[in-house]
């Protein structure tokens, strides 16, 4: 079942989106394969510590995020992707590892790759390892008002 938290923010927003089950998958390469999702669409969510406090990172299904690259972008002394039980209290409402990218619901600095933005839809777990939502990205940036960077490399 869709996250209440999620559910309700979408909800009072009046925010169209598209709820899609799929077999539960734990990577974001596989989940996308289940849902029949393009990876440039789904937003992964890298959960790392900086400076001693929770960021969210976001990219698509096929980026990673080098905690390296990203302690020189952001001028950070220290930075490291995040262990889970770093960050299983943070996001109450979720399976470990399924959070949806909107750091604005729990209270965490949000930076997403400016990859996410050139196709008109964005999917992400809605909390869960069977649950995604897919929304236009026009809506998810009016919500969210995530900062757009460019956190990766890409593998291709």
């Amino acid at each position: 079942m869709l996250g209440e938290r999620i559910k309700r923010f979408l909800d009072e927003n009046h925010v169209t989106y598209e709820f899609i089950s799929h077999p539960r998958e734990f990577s974001s390469t596989r989940t996308c394969q289940a849902a029949h999702v393009h990876g440039n669409e789904f937003a992964k969510t890298v959960i790392l510590k900086m400076d001693g406090r929770l960021v969210m990172c976001v990219v698509t299904a096929n980026q990673m995020v080098f905690p390296g690259y990203m302690k020189n972008f952001f001028n950070a002394k220290n930075i490291e992707i995040a262990s889970e039980s770093d960050f299983k209290n943070a996001f109450p409402d979720c399976e470990v590892g399924a959070m949806p990218p909107f750091g604005n619901l729990y209270g965490v600095d949000e930076f997403i790759s400016m990859d996410l933005t050139r196709d008109e839809y964005i999917a992400f777990n809605a909390g869960s390892h069977t649950e995604l939502i897919r929304m236009k990205f026009s809506d998810f940036e009016k919500l969210v008002h995530p900062r757009i960077v460019n956190l990766h490399y890409n593998w291709r």
